[in-house]
């Protein structure tokens, strides 16, 4: 995409996620509660339409991800308000990606929280209503690492497992409220409950992807939960400083406020 963004803190962006919660469920007279309702959220709150197609199709992009998994996830178009996510993902007919769905559509609302001030109505577009108008955010799986899309994931980390509800599921699936940390190669003391790492016959580790599969698994019941995938489950509690690969030098949760 090449688009340059300004830098937004991890805490600005938790922040404008909590409120909108908070705005969907003072509206709404709803309690917040997980799985977050992000679809309700996007199209009875933010009146923002959801759609599904083949986006590499849509978009003239040839695939380029392995197998049959897209590159493109999904695109929002800001003055349509209008997102279309790519119809593999689509969880009525393929409910084993449901978690990836709920994670994409999240993303999109990121992007139209944070940087749909950056898009201007473009003058050759004659209606909101034009099938070929540019997407304003086409989202790819190759672009990740960018700003822009690094700050819709973290958006849509923070809406679908906020951070209390994160929290207070943690507590009650472990009433001791320990960190958990995978077991150090090397027997040490420390405070957090260690997790049995994957290792061959000489006690070495499988490296980083076995690690992985270790903590994805551990934290599959939360993952349920939320209605996210493992790997967005393990990666928001790793941020959170409740799950760690390595024995952390100091407690990192003085205040979970």
């Amino acid at each position: 995409m090449g688009l340059k963004v300004a830098y937004v803190s991890e805490e600005a962006i938790e922040k404008d996620a909590q409120a909108l919660l908070a705005d969907y469920a003072l509206k709404h007279r709803i309690r917040i509660e997980a799985p977050i309702p992000i679809d309700a959220i996007i199209e009875k709150h933010l009146k923002i339409s959801i759609e599904f197609d083949d986006t590499h199709r849509l978009f003239g992009v040839p695939r380029s991800g392995l197998g049959f998994d897209p590159d493109i996830l999904g695109a929002i178009f800001f003055d349509q308000k209008r997102i279309v996510i790519d119809e593999s993902l689509d969880p009525d007919a393929n409910p084993s990606k449901e978690g990836r769905y709920r994670y994409t559509a999240a993303h999109e609302v990121g992007h139209w929280r944070l940087h749909r001030g950056l898009f201007g109505k473009d003058p050759a577009q004659t209606s909101l209503l034009e099938p070929n108008a540019a997407p304003s955010v086409v989202c790819r799986t190759s672009q990740a690492r960018e700003r822009i899309e690094f700050q819709a994931d973290l958006y849509a980390s923070c809406v679908l497992m906020p951070r209390e509800s994160v929290f207070a599921a943690w507590d009650e699936a472990f009433p001791d409220r320990k960190q958990r940390v995978l077991q150090p190669a090397t027997p040490m003391d420390h405070p957090c409950v260690e997790i049995e790492r994957m290792t061959n016959e000489h006690g070495k580790s499988y490296g980083d992807a076995a690690d992985d599969l270790v903590l994805e698994q551990f934290v599959r019941p939360l993952a349920q939960k939320f209605g996210v995938s493992p790997i967005a489950m393990r990666i928001r509690l790793e941020r959170l400083g409740l799950l760690h690969r390595t024995v952390p030098l100091q407690r990192l949760l003085t205040d979970r406020a």
